[in-house]
Parts: C-alpha cells; structure tokens; sequence
C-alpha cells in the first residue's frame, strides 16, 4: 500500500468526520431550528472533529515513516549470514545499497550473491508489513480521535474557540519551521566556514588576490597552487553586478514611470504582464542568451572598433543579467509609483507645475524610499545570481576591472567547488562555505539597508 493511498485514505475519513460532527452538533439541539443554543455554527463542530480525526492519523504515519526504514535495515543485517553487522560502516553502506538496487529493479537477481537476493526478499517482506500496520495504525488513531470528540459534543462545546486554537497553533509551528530552517542553514554554513579559517587565515581569504584552491593529493602532485585569496572572486561579483544595474536601474525606472504616469490603460494592460514576463524565464534560457548571441556580437563589435574582446566577458553576463533584472526594478517602482495618492498630483498641477515637474519634484521624492528598497533587492538578486555567469563570464578568477575580460563570481565558484566527488575536510571543499557565509552576509546587509531605508523615509498618507 502506497503512502498516498493512504494520506488520501485519512483525507476521505476526515471528510466522513466533518459531515458525521455537523450533524450531530445540530441533532443535540434537535435540528436546525434549535442552532441557537450552540455555543459555535454547526460547521466548527464538524472542523474540531475533522480535525482530531486527520491530524493525529497523520502524525502517527509521519512519524512510523521516520523510524521504519532504521527498524526494516536492522532486521535484514539481523537475518543475513553472521558477521555482517561486525562490518565496517562504509562496507555496511555498500551492501545495503546492493539490498536496494535489488529492491528497486535496478539489478538482476541473478547478478548478485544468493545473500543479497535473500536480503532483497526479506526488505520486501518487511517493507509491505511495515506500510500495512503503518495504515492500520493511523486509520485506527484517526478513528479514535475522531469519535472521542464526536461523543463529547455538547451545546456548550467551544469548538470555534478549540479550532482556532489549533489553526493559530499550525501557525505558530509553520513560523518556527521557517525561522529554525534559517537557523540551520546559518549554523551549518558557519560552522563549516569556521573549519575552513583554521586552515587558511581570515586576513589571506579576504586581502588575497589569488584565487587557485587546487590542493595537492599527493606529494610529487604538480598544478596544485592552494591560493584561497578571494579578492578577485568579488571584484568579479561587484563588476558584473554594477554593469547589470546600470542596465537595469534606468530601464526599469524609466519604464514604471511611463507605465504609472503617461501610458494609456490599454497600453499598461498589455505591456506591464509583457514586462515581467520576463522575471518568469529561466536563468539558463538567459545563459544560452548570452553565451550564443550577446557575446558573439559583443566580440564582433570590438574587432571592429580594434578592441579586444574575451568569449566569456563581465560584459555581455552584465548586459543579460540587467535585462534579467528589469521586471524587479520596474514592477517594485511602479508600485510605489502608483500608490502616491492622486492629491498630491492635484495639489502640483493647482500651483501649476506640469505632468514632468510633478513627477519629478513630488511622485518620486515620494516614491523614493520604495523604490530605493526594490534597487537594493534586485542588487541582492544580481549577486546572487550563477548560471548567466557561468555560461557568459566563465571560470577564470581574474583580479581586473575591465569588463571586456573573463571574470568569475563566488556563486559560480561555491558550485565548482562542490561538483563531482569531494572531501568536506579539505580546505578546497570548505572555501565554499567561507564563500558562502560572505555573500550570505552582503544579502543580509542589503536587505537591512534596504528595510531601513524603507522605514526612515517612508510617507504615511491618508
């Protein structure tokens, strides 16, 4: 029995609940006419039921799911030939894979050893007596709760009150998972990055300028710097992220000015969804972009105008990550374009200043503060941002600020350093982390200057 038949099975049961608790809640004050006397609407009788039914049901098999596989792989190294569970825990791992693949189809039975396939069999077994009690189990506690309270309604039941309860407690749980999760990734991130700064000194990753964390394997092994100066990794970052908001910034603003001030409805209906349909394209349809026709024709360019121009360049993943960027830019402006109140319009056009001098002297001094906010998260946005990067600026950490060369950003460079087989205590590995707890950082003081500056200059209006 599948886990969704069964999640799909306490659904319909909770539903059967529901109709089961509103009716009885209007049978004790015989029917309808005598609803009155409830304490809550007959619907939050048949909540608090529904409720006791699915919910300790579902805990119940969320929480056998999380200890049946650790019982199940106990059992089958118990039941296989003696010596197994003295093995060590990586060839312990091998097995269970082997166990697995077996299971799954991915092996033929005959391609393994007559153990493995015992195994197999056992896992099978196991498995489909665990899902049976699993189901039987939470259909049984569902019931249980389902009918405790259905026998405890009374007129004088609070279960609006009880319900609410319960939906206010669901959201207090679905707070903390957010802000525990948050926690977790600063921890885990942090204390990585830690293990990295005892190998190399904070001073040399954040004043190096030579960026190679390629570390030897062996003695007689060449090729291998170990340079972890990050410097370069965030001039490549700062340069490809101003290029993009020089693009960016103007287009943008100027484009939520027209739309708020000057265009006609029709003309905004159609061209404001055309305008963010732009932040709906993936990253790597704006990487092929770039990669197969901004840079081509950016190096086409130079070699006429006699300049040199790299493949990969800062310039052309600048240019397509600002074109990226500009439905951010342009739908945060026109919001706060648009909720300057139509009295301040007035009042500008009494005294006799014209549609652009209102606008520039009284819409936006007083969309500012909005529109600085949204320019702060759409630079959050561009530094960020690692598969433009990859595929138009390339790898090369490259210490220059010129942005018709190859540069490198520390996105691009915390996925290099975590691709293919690694170990987590080396320091190449763990410089991703450092790298990580750094732009994890810059974001969150973007962020803060951007809500900041949101609070100190904001308009109150009435």
């Amino acid at each position: 029995m599948q886990t969704s038949t069964i999640v799909i099975a306490i659904l319909v049961l909770g539903t059967i609940a529901y109709r089961l608790g509103r009716r009885r809640s209007l049978a004790v004050v015989g029917g309808p006419r005598g609803i009155s006397q409830l304490h809550s609407l007959p619907g939050y009788y048949g909540l608090l039921t529904a409720v006791w039914c699915a919910l300790p049901a579902l805990g119940v098999l969320g929480a056998w799911h999380l200890l049946d596989q650790r019982v199940i792989v106990e059992a089958v190294l118990a039941h296989m030939p003696g010596g197994v569970q003295a093995l060590p825990a990586d060839q312990q791992g091998l097995l269970l894979n082997d166990i697995k693949n077996v299971v799954q189809g991915n092996v033929a039975a005959g391609d393994v050893a007559p153990a493995v396939v015992a195994a197999a069999r056992e896992w099978q077994r196991l498995d489909t007596l665990s899902r049976i009690a699993a189901a039987v189990l939470a259909i049984c506690v569902g019931l249980f709760g389902g009918t405790l309270v259905w026998r405890r309604i009374t007129p004088q039941l609070r279960a609006r009150n009880k319900v609410e309860w319960i939906v206010e407690l669901n959201l207090l749980l679905c707070s903390m998972i957010a802000i525990l999760t948050t926690i977790g990734i600063v921890v885990s991130v942090l204390y990585e990055a830690l293990q990295f700064f005892r190998m190399v000194p904070v001073t040399e990753f954040l004043f190096g300028t030579k960026w190679s964390p390629q570390m030897a394997i062996r003695a007689d092994q060449v090729g291998s710097s170990g340079a972890f100066g990050a410097v370069p990794l965030f001039t490549g970052t700062l340069l490809i992220s101003l290029i993009a908001m020089v693009i960016a910034v103007p287009v943008g603003l100027f484009s939520a000015i027209y739309l708020a001030e000057y265009a006609h409805r029709r003309v905004r209906t159609v061209a404001k969804p055309l305008i963010e349909v732009l932040a709906g394209v993936p990253t790597v349809v704006y990487g092929f972009f770039a990669a197969l026709t901004i840079g081509p024709m950016l190096r086409a360019l130079g070699q006429s105008l006699g300049l040199t121009v790299a493949s990969e360049s800062a310039l052309a993943a600048g240019l397509v990550m600002g074109i990226m960027i500009i439905p951010f830019v342009s739908s945060l402006a026109d919001d706060m374009i648009t909720a300057v109140p139509q009295s301040l319009r007035d009042g500008a056009y009494a005294l006799g200043a014209t549609r652009s001098e209102t606008i520039r002297q009284v819409v936006l001094p007083a969309a500012l503060p909005g529109i600085a906010g949204g320019v702060l998260l759409a630079v959050s946005r561009a530094i960020g941002e690692t598969m433009i990067v990859v595929m138009a600026a390339g790898l090369s950490a490259n210490l220059t600020a010129n942005p018709l060369q190859a540069v490198t950003t520390v996105t691009v460079q915390v996925v290099t350093l975590l691709v293919g087989d690694q170990e987590f205590n080396s320091p190449k590995t763990l410089a991703a982390f450092a790298l990580g707890l750094v732009l994890f950082v810059a974001t969150l003081l973007l962020n803060i200057v951007a809500l900041q500056i949101v609070r100190r200059y904001r308009e109150q209006y009435e």
